[in-house]
């Protein structure tokens, strides 16, 4: 290949550069939307995987908690 020439090819590396990497405003956006979007996708699952670990032991499960026995 002739130097300066370029690939038609590409790939996927250079898809992504040309989409979301070429102008920084996009880069920046990209970035902060898939940090917001990754934040809570993590704690969705975190949030789910505590609950069923966790059946029958949350406040909510016991029906007697807040109750006065009668004396």
């Amino acid at each position: 290949m002739e130097p300066g020439a370029r690939r038609s090819g590409g790939g996927v590396w250079e898809g992504l550069y040309r989409v979301f990497m070429r102008r920084t405003s996009v880069y920046v956006t990209f970035v902060v939307v898939g940090a917001f979007l990754g934040e809570r996708v993590v704690d969705y699952g975190v949030h789910r995987l505590w609950e069923a670990n966790n059946v029958g032991k949350r406040y909510e499960d016991i029906p007697v908690l807040g109750q006065r026995q009668s004396e």
